[in-house]
């Protein structure tokens, strides 16, 4: 670790295929940024995207099935619990 620019970095070494290394050169290039910021960012969408829960979209577009009631239908029927079952 060391400090640069006020913050705290770490320092990591990866190793790309042939491939994907010309390829983060030339986006590198084109963005007019360092292949270590491209990484950075990448990494930090990556890790937000891992930190929010998500459905698969054939879950979130599901809107049930036509003959089938809601299941919140059946709630009001279900017996209250004799106790607390998570106390």
């Amino acid at each position: 670790m060391y400090i640069a620019n006020g913050y705290i970095r770490m320092h990591f070494n990866i190793d790309l295929d042939d491939a994907t290394g010309q390829q983060l050169n030339q986006l590198a290039k084109q963005a007019g940024e360092t292949r270590n910021a491209l990484i950075r960012k990448a990494v930090r969408a990556w890790m937000t995207q891992q930190a929010q829960p998500q459905w698969p979209q054939a879950i979130l577009d599901f809107t049930g099935l036509p003959d089938t009631p809601a299941f919140e239908s059946y709630r009001n029927a279900l017996p209250h619990p004799a106790e607390d079952p998570l106390a």
